[in-house]
């Protein structure tokens, strides 16, 4: 019987891309799930749940993106200051008027490990409200979400 042996890529045999994401109509759940997979690299066979193998994602129109059911108005968001009386709460629908790439970048955030391996996952991702940004002499790879 032959044994496979399981290879663990080193760092210069990583190799990274630059995806376009654009989220115009997009529900959001599945739009943040497909980034997360790409941050973390488990698209690519040399995938390795220690290793930063990701690639780097740019969303396009954030403020686009939609959700099913009554999750505008009843989903809720909520950041405690550690004072007394220091709980506040916002409805997506708040946010999405306050900052429309916060949700966007919660739900990535939420999606992937907490700790350094997170943190740097996190650095690759760059998330733009509107349907401009500044990465064009990068060329990213529009992808189909």
């Amino acid at each position: 019987m032959q044994t496979m042996k399981t290879t663990i890529p080193k760092p210069d045999q990583i190799q990274r891309h630059l995806y376009l994401i654009d989220a115009n109509g997009k529900i959001l759940g599945r739009v943040a799930a497909k980034i997360a997979a790409i941050l973390r690299g488990k698209n690519k066979t040399t995938f390795t749940p220690h290793l930063d193998t990701g690639d780097r994602v740019i969303v396009i129109n954030a403020e686009k993106i939609r959700v099913t059911g009554n999750k505008m108005k009843q989903k809720t968001y909520q950041r405690y200051s550690g004072y007394p009386s220091g709980q506040k709460s916002l409805t997506l629908e708040q946010m999405m008027q306050k900052a429309p790439t916060q949700a966007l970048r919660l739900a990535v955030n939420r999606m992937i490990p907490k700790g350094r391996l997170g943190n740097q996952l996190r650095k690759r991702l760059r998330i733009y409200a509107g349907d401009q940004h500044p990465h064009q002499a990068q060329k990213p790879v529009l992808l189909k979400v």
